[in-house]
């Protein structure tokens, strides 16, 4: 699809030998005319209208009500997915993010969104877990972190399959550094956890760069949530507030309020917004200082696993 026409692009539909006439019709998110109906079991009347349509974290930006510009959503789930609202304006990525269609609620117009894809998080948890057994669960690490001051020094880059947003290196692979003989098992599980963080914050950074808009707000959602210590690390690493919602399952919501709005349930926005309710929100707390000797130490730490592969 051709994201600034909205219409199936006919260059890269000849170079695929796709016939436009295969191709179903472009139509909004949330469309009152509805795409057509299914039998429910258990529902009343013959068939439920279908009316409500979004890709995965498309429908979490819209559950986390992020409808005006510079609002900003990240899903913690084996890798992290965080997006920027841009609102109409198509902003073509410099930074190593995508540009994407985010939703639409009226046929021809569009909200778009910067799209920044983190390869291992939570799986980083899991390799603690199931490689290297130094935890026996993935919700230990909350109590573990928490038993020491800092990380010891240590950074963990869990690149194992390469870096996702903003580098794009395949050829990159996981490291921990600044290892000295007073690091233990709790601080690896510290900086795991930071590293979650960390690489939410390039991707932030990259978006400040694409679109001149700083992240004011980070609305949160995904498994790894439930952590209350990594969301307050977020926070810090971050220097902005983190908000978790009361309805942690924010893409079932955003299907849901899309296809409620199309049909009246919801009446605008607005009231989608008011239906939102926040659970909790943690404050940065680090200085200044803290925050930019911890993100210089990071991207020193990112180097070392930059072409760690020979490229082929």
């Amino acid at each position: 699809m051709d994201l600034k026409k909205l219409e199936w692009d006919d260059e890269i539909l000849r170079r695929l030998g796709i016939p436009r006439q295969m191709l179903p019709e472009i139509r909004p998110s949330s469309d009152p005319d509805t795409y057509g109906a299914t039998a429910a079991e258990g529902a009343v009347g013959s068939a439920v209208p279908v009316c409500g349509d979004l890709g995965d974290q498309q429908a979490a930006v819209f559950g986390q009500t992020c409808y005006d510009v510079g609002e900003a959503k990240n899903t913690y789930g084996t890798g992290n997915f965080m997006l920027l609202n841009t609102g109409k304006e198509l902003i073509p990525s410099k930074s190593g993010l995508l540009t994407t269609a985010c939703y639409g609620l009226r046929k021809g117009e569009c909200i778009y969104a910067l799209e920044g894809s983190i390869a291992i998080t939570g799986a980083a948890v899991q390799w603690l877990r199931d490689n290297l057994r130094i935890i026996a669960d993935a919700a230990e690490t909350e109590k573990v972190a928490q038993e020491v001051e800092d990380s010891g020094g240590a950074y963990f880059v869990p690149a194992f399959s390469g870096l996702f947003a903003p580098y794009w290196d395949m050829y990159a692979r996981g490291a921990i550094v600044g290892l000295t003989r007073y690091v233990d098992r709790r601080h690896l599980v510290r900086a795991t956890l930071e590293s979650v963080c960390y690489q939410t914050l390039d991707v932030a950074e990259a978006m400040e760069a694409d679109s001149g808009v700083q992240v004011s707000t980070l609305k949160v959602d995904g498994g790894m949530v439930k952590n209350n210590f990594l969301m307050q690390l977020q926070a810090d690493i971050l220097g902005t507030p983190v908000v978790r919602p009361t309805v942690a399952e924010t893409t079932a919501l955003g299907a849901s309020y899309a296809a409620g709005l199309a049909v009246g349930f919801w009446s605008s926005l607005d009231e989608l917004r008011s239906n939102w309710q926040v659970d909790r929100t943690w404050e940065p707390q680090w200085s200044a200082e803290e925050r930019e000797t911890g993100r210089s130490k990071w991207k020193k730490a990112v180097q070392r696993t930059r072409d760690w592969e020979e490229k082929q």
